[in-house]
């Protein structure tokens, strides 16, 4: 019998050296649980605040695909962390910065939305493409407006923007309401490739739609707007520097 002692006391010792490095009771590190304002990992970060209108990985859902690369090349980081921080008054995007209301930090802003481009965009991507400014640089006009939705548009979204066979009505007075003129500038400009919508470049092969024409078609439908509708969206360049959560 006297023979098994030994080992057992051996094994008794390193069972209790192993339990000394950390005190009775107390969680080692790894046990550790961060306060919602340490997180500085993107992949949790995004996936709570973003991924739910962006989609998994910024491939789109209910709001614009956050990983195209014709969004990350009109669209500067100001403007991305502007819209991150502050949200988008009138529409679905919320304020997501302690500053203006949300949860999140100022550095947690700044590393979303720069993990956002590092990630996701392709520098030098539309340098031969001359796109279109990312905000409109003068007012738009109506009637010309309506005019360069027929031509460009209504082969998609049906006459007057009330849908057809490839596109949904964008005429409607509840999306309206949603979405901001940036919004609708920035789709205009993008494309929903998500969903099968081309680009600027692409609605008619060879003839891509201009820089006046794309603010003139915003000028046409943001005066569809319900008029008893609140929205912060007229074409004022402060509010169009803004983005929306259905398109940025």
């Amino acid at each position: 019998m006297n023979t098994l002692r030994y080992p057992v006391l051996m094994i008794l010792s390193f069972m209790l050296l192993c339990g000394c490095g950390s005190p009775h009771g107390k969680p080692g590190k790894e046990a550790e649980i961060l306060a919602p304002d340490q997180i500085m990992d993107f992949a949790i970060l995004y996936g709570e605040n973003c991924a739910g209108c962006h989609g998994a990985e910024g491939r789109g859902g209910a709001a614009i695909a956050l990983a195209d690369p014709v969004y990350l090349a009109i669209a500067d980081d100001a403007s991305i962390r502007n819209a991150t921080a502050n949200g988008v008054r009138g529409t679905a995007m919320p304020a997501f910065a302690q500053s203006a209301g949300g949860m999140l930090t100022d550095k947690q802003i700044d590393l979303i939305t720069s993990q956002i481009r590092s990630r996701w965009g392709r520098p030098g991507f539309l340098n031969s493409a001359n796109p279109p400014s990312y905000s409109a640089k003068s007012a738009g006009n109506p009637a010309q407006g309506a005019l360069a939705y027929n031509t460009y548009c209504e082969s998609c979204h049906g006459p007057g923007g009330h849908g057809g066979a490839k596109g949904s009505s964008i005429a409607d007075p509840a999306f309206l309401a949603l979405v901001s003129d940036q919004g609708l500038r920035t789709v205009i400009i993008t494309g929903r490739p998500e969903l099968g919508a081309p680009d600027w470049r692409a609605n008619i092969p060879g003839k891509p739609i201009s820089d006046q024409e794309i603010t003139d078609v915003v000028a046409w439908l943001a005066s569809q707007r319900a008029q008893s509708a609140p929205h912060a969206n007229s074409t004022s360049n402060t509010t169009q520097h803004q983005e929306s959560t259905n398109a940025r």
